[in-house]
């Protein structure tokens, strides 16, 4: 099972992100296990400048953007 999680405070952004990966886990046909991290402190720990953020197991492959369906499908088929 793939670990991803959704940096960010909660935003519009936030959501959006958390859409689009989990639209793509679907679309690759991965069993992923989401998490939504709002707290600073474990933000940080990410090194992550720009929210909204995406880590897929505990490795940050985006920030400050919303990516394509088709970028997450490609993350989570390296993963």
């Amino acid at each position: 099972m793939v670990s991803i999680k959704i940096l960010g405070p909660g935003c519009a952004n936030c959501r959006k992100l958390e859409a689009v990966a989990r639209e793509a886990a679907v679309a690759a046909n991965v069993e992923a296990e989401f998490v939504k991290v709002s707290d600073m402190k474990q933000i940080m720990h990410h090194d992550l400048l720009l929210t909204p953020g995406l880590v897929i197991n505990e490795k940050l492959v985006s920030s400050g953007r919303i990516p394509t369906a088709a970028e997450v499908q490609k993350w989570l088929a390296a993963a």
